[in-house]
């Protein structure tokens, strides 16, 4: 058989060349992000090394490095690397940004003499992973005790898309969330990916005994998910109270877990880890 024929396509290699413009350039996206942003300088200061896990096109690692922190920036997509690549080279950010084509489940790849200061993964890239008992050990060998993993996921109570698709009769995908089973999502013609939408009390038990939960914060409670964008371009006004009452709410208790993600903190606890 030929070297051709057994290459492995990685899902998301499908939406590297759209991902920019549908999301990342997109009110939601920028709205979505600006969250996100103001909990990163938060957690990580200039001189820190960082892991990132599915980079995507390398938005956030340029961030960093735009504050001093140096960052391996990893995805399972050899495409969206190649993306991220290009934007770390066109802002100079070469000698702070490092990437590499890996995908979560291969962290154990990485050397034990790599420790980093912390580590994030942004806009659901871990609700593709089935195993996070095994993901929170590597990342707990990986990270320097004290260090902080800063984790967006797709939170299971998204309040917006049960409207949105309810209202439109869509029954099925307004509550798709709250499935105990995986859920097949399309990304492209002919291309799908298996996502879990596990909870925050789930999360933090998982991460245990190695991680504390130390910050809930929602992101996207009253701004919508990316696919009602073509509603926000034409309310823009009402795009802009909601990034505002965004703000107000993102840690209140009981309304921070309705957000379409969810932004948890864990804080890696002082104790010796095995290579799991």
């Amino acid at each position: 058989m030929s070297a051709h024929a057994t290459e492995y396509v990685a899902p998301f290699d499908a939406v590297a060349e759209s991902y920019d413009n549908t999301f990342t350039e997109s009110r939601i996206g920028r709205a979505q992000r600006a969250a996100v942003w103001r909990q990163l300088e938060k957690t990580f200061v200039r001189g820190g090394h960082v892991l990132e896990i599915g980079c995507g096109t390398g938005v956030d690692a340029c961030f960093l490095a735009d504050r001093g922190v140096s960052v391996l920036a990893c995805d399972s997509s050899p495409r969206m690397v190649l993306t991220a690549e290009h934007r770390v080279e066109e802002t100079h950010k070469q000698q702070l940004v490092k990437t590499r084509v890996l995908a979560a489940e291969q962290l154990g790849s990485l050397d034990d003499s790599e420790r980093f200061d912390g580590a994030f993964s942004n806009f659901g890239a871990l609700n593709c992973v089935e195993d996070m008992r095994a993901l929170a050990g590597e990342l707990a060998r990986l990270i320097r005790p004290g260090g902080s993993a800063l984790l967006c996921w797709m939170g299971p109570l998204c309040v917006w898309e049960m409207l949105w698709y309810a209202g439109h009769g869509n029954t099925t995908k307004a509550f798709r969330r709250l499935r105990r089973q995986p859920v097949s999502a399309r990304l492209a013609e002919g291309v799908t990916v298996e996502v879990h939408y596990p909870s925050t009390r789930s999360l933090a038990k998982q991460f245990q005994p190695y991680f504390s939960l130390r910050e809930v914060t929602g992101v996207g409670i009253f701004v919508p998910p990316s696919y009602i964008e073509p509603w926000a371009k034409r309310f823009p006004r009402f795009m802009g109270a909601a990034e505002r009452f965004d703000t107000l709410f993102s840690h209140c208790p009981g309304v921070r877990v309705l957000a379409d993600h969810i932004l948890l903190r864990f804080e890696r606890r002082d104790h010796e880890v095995r290579h799991v």
